[in-house]
């Protein structure tokens, strides 16, 4: 693997309809980072994760990736870009009907045209990678929340890409298992290189694992603070420092 993907978000607008959701949103997510979009609930976090990894299409504005612009491109070269980055929606969004091999085998199948045999055997490294060797024949409802959010980490690692995307993984988990994630979310970064999108309001994440930060503030629709989360527990806006201390200075 070369140089740690870097990503930039450049004048992005977001909206649906009539409403607009974010505007004017500009950052840089450095190569090998983690990068933590924070916000209270329903200021368009998880929205801004859907447009960066193509799901949904800006108003305005681009997401470049080490120089090249998403949107820009065309729709072929839009797929080569994903095959870069992986995905851990917020509940994992596993098969039931599927064991948790066969889960993390898909994007091996479908995208990269694996035989399928070949890619139970990659799936069964993937899930050792994260904890979970011996329990490849297990059922999405055999196991824990904070196992599924393995499994779908795993599944997101299956093409080992150079970024990973975590839509609010401690969601659900008790402390101890976010814990847990926090730390192989961690590993992995430290380990592999790998760039990794944190979307969450979980404080005891945001401060372990980001390296920087951007704050959406829901009433103003933009990003009104960025940096790292320790130094923005002092920001002048006063919205930032009650979330970041939970209204506890």
């Amino acid at each position: 693997m070369g140089e740690p993907a870097q990503i930039e978000v450049r004048d992005l607008t977001m909206g649906y309809g009539d409403r607009i959701v974010q505007e004017d949103i500009a950052f840089t997510v450095g190569g090998g980072e983690i990068f933590v979009i924070m916000g209270d609930s329903g200021c368009g976090k998880s929205t801004l994760m859907r447009h960066m990894v193509g799901l949904n299409t800006p108003r305005s504005g681009d997401v470049f990736y080490d120089g090249e612009g998403y949107w820009a491109a065309e729709e072929e070269r839009r797929e080569d870009l994903k095959r870069r980055f992986g995905v851990l929606y917020q509940y994992a969004a596993l098969f039931s009907s599927m064991t948790l091999a066969e889960n993390v085998s898909l994007p091996l199948v479908e995208q990269a045209g694996l035989p399928f045999t070949e890619a139970l055997a990659v799936a069964r490294l993937k899930l050792a990678l994260v904890g979970l060797a011996g329990f490849e024949g297990h059922y999405p409802s055999e196991i824990s929340g904070g196992m599924k959010k393995r499994t779908g980490l795993a599944r997101a690692m299956a093409l080992d890409p150079e970024i990973l995307y975590f839509d609010e993984p401690s969601a659900g988990l008790d402390p101890l298992s976010s814990r847990r994630l926090d730390d192989l979310i961690l590993e992995l970064r430290d380990s592999l290189g790998t760039t990794i999108v944190l979307v969450t309001h979980e404080l005891p994440s945001i401060f372990e694992l980001g390296d920087n930060a951007v704050f959406l503030d829901a009433e103003k629709k933009t990003m009104t603070a960025s940096g790292r989360p320790a130094e923005l527990k002092e920001s002048p806006d006063p919205k930032v420092r009650a979330f970041l201390t939970r209204g506890r200075l």
